[in-house]
């Protein structure tokens, strides 16, 4: 593989010097692209973009002829593990995902397999080896995983969810057939994201979009239990190189403290966190990562700008922040507006990185 030609991401999540802050975006290969569209129209539905290895290569690459983005992330979804697992996943428009067989019963998590990420999931790695080809080492490429707690919302559930009423019922009312389920999830994302490492990606995060809707006692002993386990079992060096590891708890933000003795390299962080804030309370611990509010990007360029300014500002002096947003960008934006944002984080921040 050639060597990285822009390394910024990389040393930033390891708290290395840098001489200005890289950005990306969470779901920045998607719909708010023409291109991203015309080529999801070819595909035919969105899971047949996603098992497609050399369309989800072009799409992961499309963001990055457009913007100077200092890294590519695999396009995929965080759904694939239980879909290989035999739940049936399907995506309607405008509804979400869905499970054709969700988790009912007892018998259901006992039987559950767990998938080979070179079987089952092989169009996933077969799509990094291609994008880690097809970059040139011209940026990182990050892969990534929904954390254990965040699929086994979706898979009890059925889909998406307001109340998350029957996974937690059963968490409440079964509470060690909920940790038996959490369990063999940590086991299955764990490999699978090592099988990304060892498929080329150089960084992986774990999303847990819905670690948030839980209470304090609860996200502590069935989400970020899990998401610990499944960093230690992480094989992060490769060839002598460190593979830096992100954790993202959207809503995360009363437990950053926590967080931050987790294992990983860096911390996401949604956009009702205060980024100045957040780097008192974990000290030199963790890189952070975020976070402009997504819907910040329907405002007028030069807005977006200020914006930008402030969250480098709040940041402050010094290595450790990646820009991005504080979840993934909308359907509907603008991309003159995307490139306001990155090209301001490229010109702002290198006066926060003067040694």
């Amino acid at each position: 593989m050639p060597k990285l030609i822009n390394d910024t991401f990389i040393r930033t999540l390891l708290k290395q010097p840098v001489t200005r802050t890289p950005v990306w975006m969470m779901r920045q290969a998607g719909r708010y692209l023409p291109e991203y569209r015309k080529v999801r129209e070819q595909a035919g539905s969105f899971m047949d973009l996603c098992t497609n290895p050399e369309l989800a290569c072009e799409v992961t690459l499309q963001p990055l002829e457009r913007f100077a983005f200092d890294a590519a992330i695999l396009f995929s979804d965080i759904l694939t593990i239980p879909d290989a697992m035999g739940l049936g996943l399907t995506f309607t428009e405008g509804e979400g995902p869905k499970f054709s067989r969700p988790i009912k019963t007892a018998a259901d998590i006992h039987n559950l397999k767990n998938p080979d990420p070179e079987g089952e999931l092989r169009y996933v790695m077969d799509a990094v080896r291609l994008i880690r080809k097809n970059l040139h080492g011209r940026v990182p490429l990050i892969g990534f995983s929904g954390s254990p707690w965040t699929l086994a919302t979706y898979m009890v559930e059925g889909g998406t969810s307001k109340s998350f009423a029957k996974v937690k019922g059963l968490m409440y009312e079964q509470p060690q057939l909920m940790h038996l389920l959490l369990d063999k999830l940590s086991v299955a994302v764990a490999a699978y994201l090592n099988a990304q490492i060892a498929a080329g990606a150089q960084t992986v995060m774990v999303f847990d979009t819905w670690g948030g809707a839980l209470s304090t006692e609860d996200y502590a002993e069935f989400s970020l239990h899990y998401a610990r386990k499944v960093r230690s079992l992480l094989n992060t060096t490769v060839a002598g190189q460190q593979i830096p590891t992100v954790l993202f708890s959207k809503g995360g933000g009363l437990w950053l403290e926590s967080m931050a003795d987790s294992g990983y390299d860096a911390l996401g962080l949604d956009w009702q966190t205060n980024i100045q804030q957040a780097r008192q309370r974990v000290g030199a611990k963790v890189a952070l990562q975020g976070n402009l509010d997504p819907v910040a990007l329907y405002a007028k360029p030069e807005v977006i700008v200020e914006k930008v300014k402030a969250i480098l500002q709040q940041y402050g002096n010094g290595s450790g922040h990646v820009f991005n947003l504080g979840h993934g960008i909308l359907p509907d934006i603008n991309p003159d507006h995307v490139k306001a944002m990155v090209d301001a984080v490229h010109h702002y921040s290198p006066a926060y990185h003067q040694q």
